[in-house]
């Protein structure tokens, strides 16, 4: 697998993983019927931000992540990303490559720390990667998210410094 920055060719590959995880509304807190021409907008970041793809030998995309500042002005030396796995691909250590990818590139491009700012505390599996790489929960907005089956649940904010 090879990890490297997303370019305009890759989204008609990145928007089947980005619809698939929309559409299930258990993870992100975007439009559940999101067209691709919104998702674009949201999802191939335009500089200082940096989209990346995961993909394996034959060029497939497996998975993908954006990353850039958090805030804009005096809050932009903190980043933020999000991460997206194709269903296929799970289980694989997908997420944590992307994950370890993002934080290796948010150092480089000298950003002090990364938060996440609405972790889905239902979203166990992530919530563990995410702590397993350092990050704390530092706050949850409880009942902020609606979730297909498990109801209203909390929010997580997650930061690590970098």
């Amino acid at each position: 697998m090879e990890i490297r920055e997303a370019t305009e060719a890759d989204w008609p590959a990145i928007w089947p993983i980005v619809e698939a995880v929309v559409r299930a509304g258990e993870t992100y807190t975007y439009p559940r019927d999101m067209d691709p021409t919104f998702g674009r907008t949201l999802w191939m970041q335009p500089p200082p931000g940096v989209t990346l793809v995961a993909v394996d030998e034959g060029g497939r995309v497996l998975g993908t992540a954006k990353t850039g500042p958090n805030h804009m002005g005096p809050g932009a030396h903190v980043a933020t990303a999000s991460f997206m796995v194709a269903t296929e691909a799970r289980g694989q250590g997908l997420g944590r490559a992307l994950g370890e990818a993002v934080i290796a590139r948010a150092t480089a491009d000298g950003y002090r720390a990364m938060q996440f700012n609405a972790v889905v505390e239902a979203n166990r599996s992530a919530v563990r990667l995410w702590q397993s790489l350092g990050f704390k929960i530092i706050g949850t907005t409880p009942e902020a998210f609606d979730h297909p089956r498990e109801g209203l649940v909390g929010l997580h904010i997650m930061h690590r410094r970098l």
